[in-house]
């Protein structure tokens, strides 16, 4: 054998034989997805609420977990407003509860903001759930009223429930929606279809 004809024929097998350990190659669909975080998670019925002691009650210090305050209630209402102090919270959202008579079935009425916790505060002593206010006039108190600041909006996001706000409020808000929550679960979940509306997360949608 003539060694041209043996060198074609070595390469012949060469180009024959399978190469190994070459790393598969991964498709295009899967390696997009390997680099795609996961979305958080649309809070439905039957969930907890996040459990993160983010929120802040009153002053900076006072951080509230409301997953575990809800575990020891037996029924509580939970409102996402957009802002405080806005129109559409204040005059209608908020007084739609305050003054609803099946309010005083329930433990706790929680109101939750991205906003700092001072103009929380301030927003709270002025909608007065004492009963001093005209907003308030008929304020069961048997029933509190407690506003929260989710100044990160770590607790919103977890919730899956803010959105753009910035050409209206600066930055990312919460939507507005109503979550009414049993023994520590979701039972029921209004949020508003174009975020601020105020429709289907009034009282008489909610409670009936």
């Amino acid at each position: 054998m003539s060694f041209r004809t043996a060198a074609m024929r070595g390469m012949r097998l060469a180009t024959a034989m399978p190469i190994r350990n070459r790393p598969a190659m991964m498709p295009a669909a899967a390696a997009a997805r390997s680099f795609h975080s996961t979305r958080p998670v649309f809070i439905k019925v039957g969930d907890p609420l996040p459990d993160l002691e983010v929120l802040q009650e009153n002053n900076p210090g006072n951080k509230v977990n409301l997953a575990e305050e809800a575990s020891k209630l037996n029924k509580m209402i939970l409102l996402g407003v957009p802002a405080a102090f806005s129109p559409a919270c204040s005059a209608k959202h908020i007084p739609s509860f305050i003054n609803h008579p099946k309010l005083k079935d329930y433990d706790l009425l929680a109101v939750v903001s991205v906003n700092d916790v001072f103009v929380m505060k301030a927003w709270g002593e002025n909608l007065d759930p004492a009963g001093q206010s005209n907003v308030s006039k008929d304020y069961d108190p048997s029933t509190p009223i407690r506003f929260f600041a989710d100044p990160t909006g770590r607790f919103t996001k977890a919730l899956d429930l803010a959105f753009d706000g910035s050409a209206i409020f600066g930055g990312d808000r919460s939507k507005r929606y109503t979550i009414v929550v049993e023994d520590g679960k979701v039972t029921s979940l209004n949020v508003e279809p174009d975020n601020t509306g105020t429709s289907v997360s009034l009282a008489d949608n909610v409670l009936g």
